[in-house]
């Protein structure tokens, strides 16, 4: 007796694991002893289908969040200040040519629908280092990117006191040495920071305790997925506005705002000369989503929300040189922590502080969630796309992610020390710096523009949004980008100066030693990959470099350009296929005696 089954399928490369769940259910050869399975058996044996945004609000607000995060308020006003106004750090990366490389990197993981590492595997598996070292980035930023919502958190706890930092100083140490009392509450109270890295210090079981919260409340808005992710950015990636806009309007209104608003808008440039200022200036889709139109808006928008912080930020600035009467360079140093003291005090400025200083370490926490949401799911999608079979049954993935979360926050406790601060600039400026990311955006744009195809790759984003980009955007791809990125990185290189702390504070050789460490560990990933494929693959080497640069076989277009309908054998069942090329259903010929 013969009969027939169809098995509904979500896309071609899921057919094996749609065959398996329904075997799971069931419906194989064996069918009595497969149905008689205790059901959490099946859970854990089964294997998940890969999540996808519910609806396009939800992406839109979560790379949002990612992109307009703590660098927008804390990072590029602090590497204004840095560099002597905002213009003068306004590299590459914050203009239209900067552009091409988040269209690249964001179409390349919605048309290949895989993660960090696997979608260049598919593409070109000679460059699949360059997923790798993005993912070590992303374990960097994990560890030392969160170390600011600890802070965060720990000024959260003490917002009612800053009524009294506005009044009068914090301690008889602070009149002595003209300190200003938000300062001395930043570098005494919550770091409580000592000479140098080399007086690494005790731990502070207070910052400690804030960095567990923010672990917590990172994990549990991310251990389902998109699925938990898309409900909280609607809160964490909005609120931030009204802060800011507040902030904004109270700033302009302070005496001696000018200045610092003229000092933020007229850059020194006789500072561009310095190829630092240069270096300081950065999956889940439906297949049809206008990819190229989401770059474009959230790169504006990107920009728009770090020029409008920096008003905030140096309005402030202005009125705090104003109130101390001196220079605006001089009024306070440039290290990570300026947000801690600009910010805070223009928030002392507003009547109800202790109110204000509540809602504004909200945002600053808010802001921190959200990138680090996306920094986590970055690498846990990279990891479970690698091994699909291994961690997208039962709940592996959610078991990833707390042994994910669990490694960074001990590894981060090193930077709530004493000497924490020290090694958090490190992190800050060799691990995730402007120069790593700038040595893979190069190699991105090699692979995209040359060796796998400009035009090849205009073809998958039409398929995919039914219109080709502008075409400036593949001359970006070939020429401009990475000619640009090549030629600020050799820059860089050439006129090198050894990182200071606060402008003062010299590292010493071991110092400096860790930090090239963390650098290389990601840039290094590339060409390791690259002649570690070469050495295994056979053949000769035009063979080689031919099968290494060869797309995967089944990276196909799925929209208009995709193949038509029709019906193919495989493995003996014939396999109906949609319009877009996926695999609807198997009808599969079974026997039985």
């Amino acid at each position: 007796m013969t009969a027939e089954k169809a098995l509904p399928l979500g896309n071609g490369k899921a057919a094996e694991e749609a065959r398996e769940s329904e075997v799971l259910r069931g419906g194989g050869g064996s069918g009595g002893a497969a149905s008689a399975r205790d059901p959490r058996d099946k859970r854990d044996k089964a294997v998940h289908e890969r999540g996808h945004w519910n609806n396009k609000v939800e992406f839109v607000l979560s790379v949002a969040g990612e992109i307009i995060g703590l660098g927008n308020v804390w990072r590029f006003p602090y590497l204004c200040y840095k560099n002597g106004g905002g213009e003068a750090a306004r590299g590459p990366e914050e203009n239209g040519l900067g552009e091409a490389s988040p269209v690249g990197a964001g179409t390349l993981g919605q048309f290949t629908s895989e993660g960090g590492i696997t979608c260049w595997r598919k593409v070109c598996p000679l460059f699949e280092g360059i997923g790798y070292a993005t993912q070590v980035i992303e374990a960097h930023l994990n560890v030392y990117y969160i170390i600011i919502l600890a802070w965060a958190i720990f000024y959260l706890k003490y917002c009612v006191e800053f009524q009294k930092l506005n009044a009068t100083n914090h301690s008889h140490v602070s009149l002595q040495n003209a300190t200003s009392p938000v300062m001395e509450f930043w570098e005494r109270r919550v770091l409580a920071i000592s000479d140098g890295i080399e007086h690494i210090g005790n731990l502070r079981w207070e910052l400690a305790l804030c960095l567990l919260a923010a672990w917590t409340i990172c994990y549990f808005c991310i251990w389902k997925g998109t699925k938990s992710t898309g409900k909280v950015v609607y809160v964490t990636a909005t609120f931030p506005y009204v802060m800011l806009l507040i902030l904004l309007i109270r700033g302009v209104t302070l005496p001696g705002a000018s200045e610092g608003i003229k000092f933020y808008l007229y850059p020194d440039l006789s500072r561009l000369s310095d190829p630092q200022v240069w270096v300081d200036a950065g999956t889940y889709n439906n297949y049809n989503n206008n990819c190229y139109r989401d770059c474009i808006m959230l790169c504006c928008l990107n920009s728009g929300t770090s020029f409008m912080a920096g008003f905030a930020i140096f309005s402030v600035l202005g009125f705090m040189a104003y109130e101390q009467g001196v220079p605006i360079a001089e009024v306070a140093e440039s290290g990570p922590g300026l947000a801690f003291i600009a910010y805070p005090k223009a928030v002392t400025m507003i009547p109800l502080s202790p109110l204000w200083a509540t809602l504004f370490f909200m945002m600053l926490i808010f802001l921190g969630l959200d990138s680090q949401f996306v920094c986590v799911e970055s690498l846990v999608t990279a990891v479970v796309d690698m091994y699909p079979k291994v961690f997208r049954r039962g709940y592996r993935r959610e078991l990833l992610i707390l042994a994910l979360s669990v490694t960074s926050y001990f590894l981060g406790l090193v930077m709530l020390t004493e000497g924490g601060m020290y090694i958090f600039q490190l992190f800050d400026s060799y691990a995730a710096s402007g120069m790593c990311l700038l040595f893979v955006a190069i190699f991105e744009c090699i692979c995209i523009g040359w060796v796998y195809g400009s035009n090849r790759f205009y073809d998958n984003i039409e398929d995919m949004i039914g219109y080709r980009p502008f075409s400036l955007i593949k001359w970006c791809w070939k020429v401009v980008t990475p000619g640009i990125c090549a030629g600020i990185f050799i820059f860089f290189l050439v006129k090198y100066k050894p990182l200071k702390y606060n402008n003062i504070y010299t590292y010493p050789a071991w110092g400096y030693g860790i930090g090239w460490l963390m650098a290389l560990s990601s840039m290094l990933c590339i060409p390791l990959w690259v002649f570690i494929k070469v050495w295994k693959t056979e053949g000769t080497l035009p063979e080689k470099f031919r099968k290494l640069t060869t797309p995967s076989a089944d990276l196909n277009t799925r929209g208009k350009l995709g193949a038509a309908p029709r019906t193919v054998t495989v493995n003996d069942c014939d396999a109906k296929l949609k319009g877009d090329g996926t695999i609807a259903a198997i009808t599969e010929k079974e026997t039985h005696f």
